[in-house]
């Protein structure tokens, strides 16, 4: 028999040949090993189940998101007036007189009003105000 060469006594050219033909099939050995076994059929029914209803529960959330669209739809109007003494003012004059108390009064800009209260007093013909949560006063009606 003859003896096999080692790795130092190949020549280069034998060298790239061992690395172009062996390392290939030492990689698809290696994968092989480290394919997974059959699975029982216990198993491969379980996974059918949780496929199945996988899509199912996806389903669901899709057809509630119409129902609160609609309910948005409908959603109600209102508006409100206060009469007292022979006047009578809207929610939107009221929002209107303290914008421009805001623009004009207080020298703001409008796009820096943030948040309005208004609190009405009739029997003393005052609006009292909170312009984003820290500008307190009052105008008369």
């Amino acid at each position: 028999m003859a003896a096999k060469k080692t790795s130092t006594d190949k020549t280069p050219i034998e060298k790239a040949i061992d690395a172009a033909v062996v390392a290939p099939v030492e990689e698809k050995k290696a994968s092989a090993k480290a394919a997974p076994k059959k699975e029982t059929k216990a198993v491969a029914e379980k996974k059918e189940v949780k496929a199945e209803a996988a899509p199912a529960e996806k389903k669901a959330p899709a057809k509630k998101a119409p129902a609160k669209k609609a309910a948005a739809k409908k959603e109600m109007k209102s508006e409100i007036t206060v009469q007292f003494a022979g006047k009578s003012y809207t929610q939107d004059d009221l929002m209107k007189i303290a914008k421009d108390v805001w623009k004009f009064d207080l020298k703001q800009k409008a796009a820096d009003l943030v948040s309005v209260e208004l609190y009405v007093k009739p029997e003393e013909s005052m609006v009292y105000y909170v312009f984003n949560g820290t500008e307190c006063g009052s105008f008369a009606i």
